[in-house]
């Protein structure tokens, strides 16, 4: 049984989702710990989002709930949050429309942003993390394998996405009205990942062509080269950050990476080298020189810092520092223009139908049975040979245990590959071709089964 607990930008406050989001990474392994009819689970957390899709093997007649009421429960310990809080905020979704839920949040069509393209490369990461930690399970991975498919179809097929929706986008398309020239402007990036890949593009879009990165983590070299920008270095990044006109953070840092220490020491640095120069700090203060000619003009043009981190990169104090204005997510989320950017009908329709398909071809394609048959199948020709021999055979002919034993372990040696192809077929979720192949080679199918 398929289950999903979510919490989302429509039903969760943003500290419950920071709190979530900041865990993630560490819920689904403590999810499996609580319950024995917990069999997989996968969690998808993004900015706006955090959802656990959990396979149980539940006997029938009983009831789902203790083992999701433990899920919740998990969730909470690596939360820090209460039980009854959670129970209270998860939407909860079973059985087939499980499908119809992941399939329209791949396609971006729950999204804050509707059509964003960056949740399809959340939820595929999701997957290759799960199967690491060795969380997944098959029909997990066939409902996260059909669900990259589907949002596949619903970009090519559909205006959704198309325009290069993003959350990212948005955010900068909000900031335009504090930035007059994006060409002009000082742009830190601050952030390595995927999103500072997207946002560097964005801002290109817009004319953006002063760029410089910093990473916390250390990454700012390579991703300057490969991008053909500026990187900053640990010891220059306060200077760099009070210099820039905009501040953009995306980094997956658990800690603040902005505040108001950062900025206003940042401009004490460059006030000093301008009255009073320190030569110590002259090669530091030297590779922003260029960048800002007039150190202390940073004091009286506008600053903007926009936080797309999730926990928060910036703490709420840099509004204390005089010109400093803070977009943040919460801020962002709010201005969304969901009507204008919604989906289009024609993504419902394939949705839909990909949910329905997926349904109907989980019915039917259940490997189970079918690996059963074919075990049997081996079974009974083996066993009937071996009678077969016994019976006809005298003295030194009769088949005894050692040749017996032989022959069973061939027969296993036989199955081993027809049985991890299933379980490879059914990670890819191809099914059918197993079972079709199962009935040409061997004329096995697992309702002739007695």
């Amino acid at each position: 049984m398929l289950i999903c607990l979510t919490a989302s930008h429509k039903n969760a406050g943003f500290d419950t989702l920071e709190r979530l989001s900041a865990h993630a990474e560490t819920a689904a392994p403590r999810i499996l710990d609580r319950h024995d009819t917990l069999q997989g689970a996968i969690v998808v957390a993004t900015c706006n989002r955090f959802e656990a899709y959990l396979d149980l093997d539940t006997p029938e007649g009983d009831s789902p709930v203790p083992a999701v009421h433990e899920a919740i429960r998990a969730v909470s310990d690596v939360a820090g949050l209460e039980p009854d809080e959670l129970r209270a905020t998860f939407g909860f979704v079973h059985g087939n429309a499980v499908a119809g839920h992941l399939f329209s949040v791949a396609s971006g069509l729950e999204s804050v942003v509707v059509g964003e393209g960056e949740i399809a490369g959340q939820v595929r990461r999701s997957l290759e993390r799960a199967r690491a930690e060795g969380t997944t399970t098959p029909e997990l991975e066939r409902l996260f394998q059909r669900a990259s498919q589907t949002s596949r179809r619903v970009k090519n097929q559909t205006g959704v996405g198309g325009a290069g929706r993003s959350l990212v986008r948005l955010a900068l398309e909000l900031a335009s009205s504090r930035v007059s020239d994006w060409s002009a402007a000082r742009v830190l990036l601050v952030g390595t990942g995927q999103y500072a890949g997207a946002t560097l593009a964005a801002l290109r879009d817009r004319g953006a062509n002063d760029v410089r990165v910093y990473s916390p983590s250390g990454r700012a070299a390579k991703f300057a080269r490969n991008h053909d920008i500026t990187a900053v270095s640990h010891s220059g990044y306060a200077v760099a950050a009070a210099a820039a006109d905009v501040i953009i953070t995306c980094t997956t840092a658990d800690h603040h990476v902005v505040d108001r220490v950062l900025l206003e020491g940042g401009r004490a640095t460059l006030s000093a080298s301008h009255t009073a120069p320190d030569p110590s700090a002259s090669a530091v203060l030297a590779e922003f020189r260029a960048w800002c000619p007039v150190p202390e003009a940073a004091h009286d043009a506008r600053q903007l810092v926009i936080d797309l981190g999730m926990p928060r990169n910036v703490a709420t104090d840099v509004v204390e520092v005089d010109g400093v204005e803070l977009l943040d997510l919460e801020t962002i989320r709010r201005h969304a223009p969901l009507e204008e950017l919604g989906a289009t009908d024609d993504a419902r329709v394939i949705v839909d139908r990909a949910a329905r398909n997926f349904g109907a071809v989980g019915e039917e394609l259940d490997l189970a049975p079918s690996v059963v048959a074919l075990r049997s199948h081996v079974q009974g020709v083996l066993d009937a040979e071996i009678s077969r021999a016994r019976s006809r055979g005298t003295g030194d002919a009769v088949v005894d245990e050692r040749v017996e034993a032989a022959l069973r372990h061939m027969a296993g040696v036989l199955l081993h590959t027809p049985m991890v192809r299933s379980r490879e077929y059914a990670r890819s979720g191809e099914q059918r071709a197993w079972i079709d192949g199962l009935e040409a080679v061997f004329g096995v199918r697992a309702d002739e089964l007695h």
